[in-house]
């Protein structure tokens, strides 16, 4: 099993689709990889040897922030903006949608479940 930045790559897949298990590479970075390192998008990760994983892991680190330190860029823009109190920042603050999709319904995944109404009972219980 491969082992590049830090991730395991998943075995008996196409090398170029094992790639995307790692945080910041799709599949057309994924490309560009194995182009410049010199291997077929066809090739099985189960059936890389250590001379090609060398080569990834070269092109990869030349090219591309992955991984612990794209996360850590990611974390710190957010905390930029929410230290600006910008309108960008204060929907990451409140976990709310970013881009400007629609809240009133929807957007369930951003807010959470939805929380049920309470009735207040003092106007009833009174006598």
């Amino acid at each position: 099993m491969a082992r590049i930045a830090g991730v395991d790559l998943p075995r008996n897949k196409r090398i170029e689709i094992a790639l995307t298990y790692i945080y910041g590479i799709g599949r057309k970075a994924a490309g560009v990889v194995l182009n410049q390192a010199g291997i077929s998008l066809d090739k099985k990760s189960d059936d890389l040897d250590e001379s090609d994983v060398r080569k990834i892991r070269d092109a990869i680190e030349a090219n591309f922030r992955v991984e612990g330190d794209l996360r850590r860029d990611v974390q710190l823009h957010i905390k930029r903006l929410v230290d600006l109190n910008s309108y960008r920042g204060s929907r990451h603050r409140r976990n709310l949608p970013v881009r400007g999709q629609r809240t009133h319904t929807n957007a369930r995944t951003r807010k959470g479940p939805r929380r049920m109404a309470v009735k207040k009972l003092g106007a009833v219980a009174k006598k």
